[in-house]
């Protein structure tokens, strides 16, 4: 086929209709359709038409025009994924299907404490306060004069849970509450009396003088009962040895039938590095959220961006072109084409304008504010430090001394 077959002509508004470009990225975005039509002219113009022909139509540097949107996006979009990447994690819903054709910029985000708030659930379900595990509960029936059971096979758990490992987290084997083992913590009884004494205040008639003591009286007398059920005899306790849970003190047979309940982890659920609550949610950069700009809203500077690659990628593209035909040939000799020089042309200012994009948006990093902010900081301190300090004088106010032994309570 003739090359002749594709020769450029302005674009009208009817030329670009929707399904123009190969995506259709932008096609509904008015802004993007009404200028296509400009950037063709100003591209076309740029390549000496009308005074050179162009071996390629409108639809050509439509194709570029859409392609250096993208380009454009696809940076900002990496910019946004570098700063908030893990600001993301695991918090945005992934996007279901193909994002091809949808447009629109991402909200802005703010800073929080990221990943550490995952550290922190796991800190929480370790001591119990918290964490994304389920806490379930279980139970082994007691039988008289055994004592060692094997949670494993003989726990009663929820059904699933049967032979895996589990991870016990609390085990309800108590005595009685010491509390009940007091004699009354407000009445002047006994017991009370020889404390009062010890005090200096064996005055005190029992059951008719009441004293106010500190909680932490109670708790003392509670610690001391409980210590010396563990040394005199064998307090309420429990081991728990390689899912191996051994009860303290022995069963007896008047015990056979009674339940000790426990509160325990899945050592499966706990090892697993997925949770239900993350299905669907980011994991890692790309499954991101971003979408492509909109054309609309890109500021002026990245417009001016986006004409300037869609002119180097029509060179490069027309180079490439020209390039299948080296030479035409004349009657009276030959014309050289200038296919290598485009191409070359074309790809060092894509190559330009990609660094200088890559270059203005890492200035403008997180990282490269924050050690603007403190560079700042500092050069303040340096002029506070050489700056006089104000003097400021003000009114005396006189002290209103009372005397308040001449005042009736």
């Amino acid at each position: 086929m003739s090359k002749f077959n594709y020769i450029y002509t302005d674009p009208t508004a009817s030329a670009l209709e929707t399904g123009s470009t190969p995506y259709g990225i932008y096609d509904s975005d008015t802004t993007f359709a009404s200028e296509s039509i400009q950037v063709c002219k100003w591209v076309a113009r740029r390549l000496g038409h009308p005074v050179m022909q162009l071996e390629f139509d409108s639809g050509s540097i439509c194709a570029m025009f859409e392609e250096s949107i993208s380009e454009y996006s696809s940076h900002i979009n990496n910019y946004n994924t570098k700063n908030w990447m893990w600001n993301s994690y695991g918090a945005d819903n992934k996007q279901s299907g193909s994002v091809l054709g949808s447009t629109g910029s991402f909200e802005t985000q703010h800073g929080h404490m990221g990943t550490t708030w995952i550290l922190s659930e796991q800190y929480g379900e370790s001591v119990n306060v918290g964490g994304s595990l389920t806490l379930h509960s279980g139970s082994i029936v007691l039988t008289g004069s055994k004592q060692v059971y094997d949670l494993q096979s003989e726990a009663v758990v929820t059904g699933s849970h049967t032979n895996k490992r589990l991870e016990i987290q609390r085990v309800f084997n108590y005595g009685p509450s010491s509390i009940t083992r007091f004699y009354d913590p407000f009445a002047g009884s006994f017991d009370q009396r020889s404390m009062l004494d010890g005090f200096g205040m064996g005055s005190a008639s029992p059951a008719v003088s009441f004293v106010m003591r500190p909680v932490s009286h109670d708790i003392s007398r509670a610690q001391a009962i409980e210590t010396n059920d563990k040394v005199r005899k064998s307090a309420y306790s429990f081991e728990l040895v390689n899912n191996k849970l051994r009860i303290f003190p022995r069963p007896v047979d008047n015990d056979a039938g009674d339940k000790i309940y426990f509160q325990y982890y899945v050592k499966d659920e706990k090892g697993s590095t997925t949770r239900d609550h993350t299905a669907n949610k980011v994991s890692d950069p790309s499954n991101i959220p971003y979408k492509f700009l909109i054309y609309s809203e890109i500021n002026s500077s990245g417009r001016q961006w986006i004409r300037k690659m869609t002119l180097a990628l029509s060179k490069e593209l027309l180079g490439i072109i020209r390039s299948k035909y080296a030479s035409m040939p004349l009657p009276n000799g030959e014309v050289t084409m200038d296919g290598e020089g485009l191409k070359a042309e074309g790809r060092e200012e894509k190559t330009q304008l990609l660094d200088e994009l890559k270059e203005f948006l890492e200035t403008v990093s997180l990282t490269e504010k924050a050690k603007a902010e403190a560079e700042e900081a500092e050069a303040n301190r340096q002029v506070l430090a050489h700056s006089p300090l104000g003097i400021y004088i003000g009114s005396f106010i006189p002290l209103l001394f009372i005397d308040w032994s001449n005042f009736i309570w």
